[in-house]
């Protein structure tokens, strides 16, 4: 009998365990669901040791073959004060030309090419090779939205958005506050802005676009993205979009030896009863602000789990490229004398980075203090554990406003954390209100938010759920190597 090779697609990921993590999650689907061949090829930054471990974890060649490609030597190209963004998209341009031999010299020749919205200048090179191309959006669909307009609103307004006294309106979707917008458009001189900008003119040059959200969850919104909807009929946009989420990280069968004791601890605490406190893979924050968070957390007296790095006076992102290279023993230097004995048995502190799917996954964690990253939300969500929302850059802000004054998944602090310091005692009620002191008695809508959107998560991604049949539609396009598009996605 003949043998047929199997679909193949290749995905392609910037640095960052945000951009990494949810691109293997979207190939395994593929291979899992659809029986595809999936190749990830992930630039990474290698300065990360977290990056490293994501990657030697993923390597199970019968679920995704992961390819490191090294970032390009950049240094010529960027300035010591670039941002995050600028660096980003200035490597994914560079790591064209290899991105471009792997595409070339596969055979049998992929049937379509997966990028981030960093990777949008790589489109051009399924063009080349007469294959489809897709955009995954690892956020959710208001945050695609802004970047989808943003080369609009450059137009249409004037001045910085953190000055405008009006809300940043968007067709068919809730507005966005001046001081929500995405890091790249704090500064509109500034370099990464410009970069920013190309990655939302380039998405529509796709033959589609996933994002990692689901219909239930944003119903609304995906209707203005999609043909017919007001914001496509601005952007004159006539791609499909597929809601294929939420896709997240797996708890990991192999644990590290720090991992196990917090298991084992947490075997031992009462059912959501622990907060974990962790702000994603580069968030850093003031010595001021976390001696508030130290003495806010003993102040809650409720057990944690607190993964800390070094403070920095630097940029609240520094650390996005160095996760979990730094020296443990440099955090409990910067904590409030004696912070580490009265807590001892109470709370754990674990230096720079965690296995923090296996930690969400237990019955004794109750609450999350995040940064809100779209991937340690949906970790959160699908695990049923609410949110006390501390955003501090990318589209965290515009994330925690979704999370807690649309859905009603998370509490926040009255100030915001990116721009004044939060106070010992307001940490300390975010914590208390998302585990209260006797559950059993008490009423707590957030909580009980939480469950119900978890739920609503699961049924999304089960067979013949919202989700899991549109990256069915997409499978079978790809399948089919045309780019029409099913008006029931």
């Amino acid at each position: 009998m003949e043998q047929h090779n199997p679909t193949h697609v290749v995905l392609v990921s910037s640095p960052g365990l945000g951009h990494i993590i949810p691109m293997i999650e979207l190939a395994k689907r593929f291979v899992l669901q659809h029986n595809f061949k999936a190749t990830v090829l992930a630039v990474t930054s290698q300065t990360s040791t977290a990056e490293k471990q994501i990657l030697n974890s993923a390597l199970t060649p019968s679920l995704c073959h992961v390819i490191d490609i090294p970032s390009p030597d950049i240094s010529n190209l960027v300035q010591p004060n670039d941002r995050m963004v600028t660096r980003l998209c200035v490597m994914m341009r560079e790591a064209k030309p290899a991105i471009k031999s792997f595409l070339s010299k596969t055979t049998p020749r992929p049937s379509a090419l997966i990028v981030d919205i960093f990777s949008t200048e790589s489109i051009p090179l399924a063009r080349e090779l007469n294959i489809l191309s897709y955009v995954y959006v690892a956020s959710h669909a208001w945050f695609a939205a802004l970047v989808l307009y943003s080369p609009l609103l450059d137009v249409q307004i004037e001045g910085e958005y953190v000055h405008q006294k009006e809300p940043l309106k968007i067709p068919g979707c809730n507005p966005v506050r001046p001081d929500e917008v995405v890091h790249p458009m704090l500064d509109r001189s500034n370099r990464e802005y410009k970069e920013f900008l190309t990655t939302g003119g380039g998405i529509p040059l796709s033959d589609g676009v996933l994002i990692n959200t689901w219909e239930e969850l944003q119903r609304e919104t995906l209707q203005a993205l999609r043909e017919g909807g007001l914001l496509s009929e601005a952007l004159n946009m006539r791609i499909p979009i597929y809601a294929v989420g939420p896709l997240v990280r797996q708890p990991e069968s192999e644990t590290s030896s720090v991992t196990h004791s917090l298991l084992t601890w947490l075997d031992e605490q009462p059912t959501e009863s622990v907060v974990y406190v962790s702000f994603g893979s580069g968030g850093t924050m003031s010595c001021e602000q976390m001696t508030e968070l130290a003495w806010g957390l003993e102040l809650s007296e409720r057990r944690f789990i607190w993964v800390a790095r070094a403070p920095t006076e630097e940029a609240v992102d520094a650390a996005f490229f160095t996760t979990g290279s730094n020296a443990g023993d440099e955090v409990a230097k910067y904590l409030p004398e004696g912070f580490l004995s009265r807590t001892r048995g109470l709370g754990l502190l674990v230096p720079e980075w965690a296995q923090q799917a296996n930690i969400l996954k237990h019955g004794s964690v109750g609450g999350f203090v995040s940064h809100c990253g779209w991937g340690s939300t949906l970790e959160s969500l699908t695990n049923g554990v609410p949110l006390v929302a501390w955003p501090l850059y990318a589209e965290q802000r515009m994330n925690a406003t979704l999370l807690a004054e649309e859905l009603g998944l998370a509490v926040r602090p009255k100030v915001l954390p990116s721009k004044k310091v939060v106070g010992r005692e307001e940490i300390a009620r975010t914590v208390r209100e998302v585990i209260p002191d006797d559950q059993s008695l008490t009423s707590n809508s957030v909580r009980e938010r939480v469950k119900e959107m978890q739920q609503s998560a699961l049924n999304a991604l089960s067979e013949d759920g919202s989700s899991y049949v549109a990256l069915s539609h997409v499978a079978k396009t790809i399948e089919r190597g045309c780019g029409k598009f099913d008006a029931a996605f």
